[in-house]
């Protein structure tokens, strides 16, 4: 795909400005860290082909040494920017043993009317009316009119009925009735926090939390909610019982690392949303030497574990 260093695109449902190392959508604006941008492109430039490993390295870090866990921490990344599931992508397939392949439509952006959310009135030539024409906004007028009448009387109706029930001593449902409610074998995996002095490990605690919810997933009839949805709540501050409501579970596996050296602390506990009570936690301490290992490992442990509470 030929493009200026420059040239904005357009990535599936993303606008991509190399120029400010910024996407954004309807009502979004991420900016990018320089690697990621670079990976972005180069995967937009070969979209629809299999780019090695070995290929990304050398067009994102081209003149620094480091290793294969480098883009398979940035592309975890670009994915829950971009709002993209691993198991399913819309934009980055992982493919086995080989690489990473760009799924989405890549196209540059050529002129304004591109742009998502932007108006094709402008692209139409205006007709002359005919008297068909003329009478065709007072119909529409008149349909939409009955329409709002009809919709304002089943409001008015589903409100008496809401009175109805509320004078028969009905109680809304607060988070915790409503969680009960939820599938019994339901948990989903709450982005881990990075407790390193300076939080440099972020990539790495974001990394742990998708292989968790991977594994999870796999378990017989655990219903896993996926990381977009849980990445959606990362930063947040919201009541156990609200977030677990949100994603539909009965538990919550949250958690943090720490690396201090060359070894690194995982500590997972699991909590019963209902109630708030801590059901199981560990800490893992294991040697930095592998990353992929390292959370590959422990979330080996933490499923067996989750699986005893016969979850």
């Amino acid at each position: 795909m030929e493009r200026q260093p420059t040239t904005k695109l357009l990535i599936g449902d993303w606008l991509v400005d190399p120029a400010s190392n910024e996407i954004s959508r309807t009502g979004q604006t991420a900016r990018l860290e320089v690697r990621a941008m670079r990976l972005l492109l180069c995967l937009a430039d070969h979209a629809g082909e299999v780019v090695s490993i070995e290929d990304l390295l050398n067009h994102a870090w081209s003149g620094v040494i480091v290793s294969s866990d480098s883009v398979y921490q940035a592309v975890t990344s670009l994915r829950r920017q971009l709002g993209d599931d691993a198991k399913q992508p819309t934009y980055i397939e992982t493919v086995p043993r080989l690489g990473y392949r760009m799924v989405a439509k890549v196209r540059p952006l050529t002129e304004a009317t591109d742009a998502p959310g932007a108006s094709q009135s402008s692209t139409h030539v205006e007709r002359a009316r005919s008297p068909v024409d003329a009478a065709a906004p007072a119909a529409s007028r008149a349909r939409a009119g009955l329409a709002v009448a009809i919709a304002a009387a089943v409001c008015i109706g589903l409100v008496a009925i809401s009175l109805l029930h509320a004078g028969n001593g009905s109680v809304a449902a607060s988070p915790q009735n409503v969680a009960t409610q939820q599938p019994e074998k339901s948990i989903a995996v709450v982005p881990f926090l990075d407790l390193t002095e300076g939080m440099v490990e972020e990539t790495f605690a974001d990394g742990m939390t998708e292989e968790l919810i991977d594994k999870l997933s796999k378990v017989h009839e655990l219903m896993v909610p996926s990381a977009t949805a849980s990445f959606y709540y990362k930063g947040r501050k919201i009541p156990v019982a609200d977030l677990a409501k949100s994603l539909g579970v009965i538990y919550l596996l949250d958690g943090s690392v720490r690396k201090s050296g060359s070894r690194v602390r995982v500590a997972a506990r699991l909590i019963r949303a209902d109630n708030g009570y801590v059901m199981w936690t560990e800490t893992y301490d294991r040697a930095f030497d592998d990353i992929l290992m390292v959370q590959d490992d422990i979330a080996n442990k933490v499923t067996a574990a989750l699986e005893k509470q016969n979850l």
